[in-house]
């Protein structure tokens, strides 16, 4: 009688059985990794976007801090070309952060508690999950304090509790 070579039906399923518990065990535990990654990315962002208001603001007195993303970053006529750097395009943050959008995140930019006056002296930005639950959880705060806040079930404010 000859030898079988090769694996037998049964092998073989118990192998794919196998692969498939340990995908069910991995990938949960690879989508919470990422979401901590994208808010991870999200509070360095608000770092980087209060860091270049109190840049910009001291560059431009008279202005205070801008309550808009593309006046901190780049534009067409500025960073590369002889005129450089001008209120409406100061160069502070890179064209990714500048649109809004970053690894998972939406950003916005806007006049904080004291209004809108010029100099505007207030300040406030945003960072919320484009997709809550699946590129992120938190939604994240800031203002000219530099204290970053967070909320796991609306959009961040003042009045939430600060990132320890």
């Amino acid at each position: 009688m000859r030898k079988q070579k090769g694996f037998s039906l049964i092998e073989l399923l118990i192998v794919v059985a196998i692969i498939l518990i340990i995908a069910a065990i991995a990938i949960p535990n690879l989508l919470r990794s990422r979401m901590a990654a994208n808010e991870a990315s999200a509070v360095g962002s608000i770092r980087t976007l209060n860091t270049a208001e109190v840049m910009y603001s001291s560059a431009y007195t008279d202005v205070g801090f801008t309550t808009t993303l593309a006046n901190l970053g780049p534009n067409a006529n500025t960073c590369t070309g002889a005129t450089g750097a001008t209120s409406t395009g100061a160069c502070l943050i890179d064209n990714v952060l500048g649109s809004g959008t970053k690894s998972g995140y939406t950003f916005k930019l806007a006049a904080g508690s004291g209004g809108a006056s010029t100099p505007q002296y207030t300040f406030a930005v945003n960072a919320n999950p484009v997709t809550p639950g699946t590129s992120g959880q938190r939604s994240f705060y800031s203002d000219q304090t530099g204290v970053i806040r967070y909320n796991q079930s609306a959009q961040a404010s003042s009045t939430d509790s600060p990132l320890q």
